[in-house]
């Protein structure tokens, strides 16, 4: 008999005869593997079968009293009928025999099956019903509420979830109700708008904002639920609910991290963290990430006193001390940048490997992963050793240690990292006075992937800048149009090449491109305003093309350096002094400090403008914005 035959004529008959269940048990060994016979095991009706099956054979022990199963006969037959109907491909009739055995059996692994069924035919009403008639014969069921609402999430039906989700809350056990409402936001993002979403969850958490066990869940839940949905100030009023629920244990790290979410639309959420950060319960991640959120705003100095809180906090923990190294490297901070690089090599260095984080120290690596280790957690420490080794490098070559900074780069073999490495030594060439070697260095590097043409030009430019050949670096990047079509950071660079080399038309051309190819660069904006503001050309237009960058990159420090030096230029020394501050504390570069220290000076200022200019010399001595400042002005420090 053809098998859509032999389903055919079971699918038209009500309770099985014993010719039919023979024939059925002689055509199991034929239709098991494509039927898919082994899902029957996972029915929580089926375990004790199948249990007794497995240990046939074995020698007899004590057993405790077995149970009688609820495979009867015609539960045999619906679920054998359904499974070979499914192995046919007729869906339809494969749900409509597993609902029926669920509805018969109320077991709740025959509605997961039958609702399985409808979701891979994807027939979303289907499983829909099923989910309806789960909780029907199973009104206790968490999972068929959790499944429910899974299916009306993926089918957008919005106004069907207040039920299910009230009572889903109402059903969950106390100890787990936490977990589930501090999960919902994430839960519901895909029910649509989400001001919608908020909405549904300021219903249904009403109960629960005012009982003690979830009272700072709820707030949480809610105030990232209006922050998806864009309503900063709710969120702001909810997280200060949240805090104050916590009190005074403040046991809960969640309103800190909702805290931190709000820095850049409402400053003031940043004196929580602050508070929850002096607490003796604060976890070391939350100040973690108020330090990626400070890196984030370029508030680097701040974001050092967080790092180095971490390390004293855990001073075994590695990768904060990576962070820390390039914050000081970047504050032109060698000698703290070089301890805290090399404290994380310390740390993250496997004992039992070679010296070379490249193809020697993985070869290593393969017994420890073969014997329980994580080969992503070895890879990710081998990019973690080759950047600390290359800014150890750059460590050692602003401390005039060059031998030293070869040897780190030496240390790299990792095939990724070529080009920084080549890029590096290159610009120790160029220090040395050796600039066409330097350029030979990187033009003779192999291109492996069509990206490194690119990253070749980039960096044969970075070397020409640092040798100051301005105009062929100009020229260079003016040749990219037919190799890379018009990209926009291309066009960037050979903007500020033209600046440095009087094309101050050309210049205001290529920003004026990028901006149209990226209008929300804010780079090109502040660019464009910064060089007229030095200029002292046009500066109603400077001001406004910075006030643009600074709305697209709020508190950028080297912007608000910008926007200071415009309101210098035109004359509002008290603005352009705030500014500059605001500047300087957020980032102490030499450049803004040059900017501070002339608006000091206006002001008489004299001795604060000294103290200024002599940090910003003794981060980078040859620095030609402030030594072209010291010149004019006619200021010895």
């Amino acid at each position: 008999m053809a098998d859509s035959t032999l389903v055919h004529r079971l699918a038209q008959r009500g309770r099985p005869s014993r010719h039919w269940l023979r024939m059925l048990r002689r055509n199991v060994n034929k239709h098991a593997a494509a039927a898919g016979l082994a899902a029957l095991s996972s029915c929580a009706a089926l375990a004790p079968v199948w249990a007794q099956a497995s240990s046939a054979g074995k020698t007899a022990v004590p057993e405790a009293p077995i149970a009688n199963s609820a495979l009867d006969d015609r539960l045999m037959y619906q679920l054998l009928v359904a499974e070979m109907a499914l192995a046919q491909g007729d869906t339809g009739t494969a749900y409509d025999w597993l609902l029926d055995a669920a509805r018969r059996t109320r077991d709740e692994g025959l509605f997961r099956r039958s609702t399985d069924v409808a979701l891979q035919a994807r027939a979303g009403d289907q499983a829909l019903a099923a989910t309806r008639a789960w909780r029907l014969a199973r009104p206790d069921s968490v999972e068929a509420l959790r499944t429910q609402l899974q299916i009306l999430l993926v089918l957008q039906r919005t106004d069907s979830l207040a039920e299910p989700l009230r009572l889903l809350l109402a059903q969950t056990p106390a100890g787990e109700r936490g977990g589930l409402i501090a999960a919902l936001p994430r839960f519901l993002h895909r029910a649509g708008e989400p001001s919608l979403v908020a909405a549904l969850m300021e219903e249904a958490l009403k109960p629960y904002r005012v009982s003690a066990p979830t009272r700072v869940q709820s707030a949480v839940a809610l105030g990232r639920a209006w922050l998806e949905a864009r309503d900063t100030e709710r969120a702001w009023v909810l997280t200060q609910e949240a805090f104050a629920a916590d009190k005074p244990a403040q046991a809960s790290p969640a309103p800190a991290l909702l805290a931190l979410e709000l820095l850049a639309s409402q400053p003031q959420s940043e004196a929580l963290v602050k508070e929850y950060l002096g607490s003796a319960s604060a976890e070391p991640a939350v100040r973690l990430t108020y330090a990626r959120a400070l890196i984030g705003a370029q508030r680097f100095t701040d974001a050092v006193a967080q790092l180095e809180s971490a390390t004293a906090q855990q001073p075994g923990e590695a990768a904060p001390y990576l962070t820390l190294g390039a914050l000081q490297l970047e504050l032109k901070h060698p000698k703290e940048a070089q301890t805290a690089l090399l404290r994380y090599v310390s740390l993250a260095t496997p004992p039992s490997t070679a010296p070379k984080a490249g193809a020697n120290e993985r070869q290593n690596s393969e017994a420890d992963t073969e014997a329980g280790g994580n080969d992503d957690d070895l890879q990710r420490t081998d990019r973690g050793l080759v950047q600390a080794w290359l800014m150890l490098a750059q460590v050692s070559e602003q401390l005039g240690d060059l031998k030293a900074a070869e040897a780190w780069l030496a240390r790299i073999e990792d095939p990724a990292s070529v080009l920084e490495v080549q890029t590096r030594r290159a610009t120790m060439l160029v220090r040395q006075g050796r600039l066409d070697l330097a350029l030979q260095a990187i033009r003779m590097l192999p291109e492996a992937k069509p990206e490194d043409a690119r990253a070749k030009l980039l960096a044969e430019v970075s070397v020409l800048r640092e040798g100051k050949r301005w105009a062929d670096a100009y020229t260079l990047l003016g040749t990219t149009q037919q190799r890379f079509g018009e990209d926009a950071d291309l066009l960037y660079e050979q903007s500020m090449m033209a600046e440095k080399t009087g094309r101050f038309d050309d210049m205001e051309q290529l920003l004026k491109r990028v901006i149209e190819l990226k209008p929300a660069n804010a780079h090109a904006y502040n660019a464009l305003g910064y060089s007229l503001a030095e200029r002292k050309v046009r500066l109603p237009e400077a001001r406004q093309l910075i006030q643009r960058a600074l709305e697209l990159s709020p508190g950028d420090p080297f912007i608000t350096d910008s926007l200071g030096w415009v309101e210098y230029r035109l004359g509002n020394l008290d603005e352009a002094l705030r500014l500059l501050r605001q500047a300087w504390q957020a980032r102490p570069d030499t450049e803004i400090g040059a900017h501070l220290g002339e608006v000091l000076w206006a002001r008489g200022l004299q001795d604060e403008a000294r103290l200024i200019w002599r940090e910003a010399q003794g981060r980078d001595k040859g620095n030609d914005v402030l030594r072209e400042a010291l010149t004019r002005l006619r200021v010895d420090l």
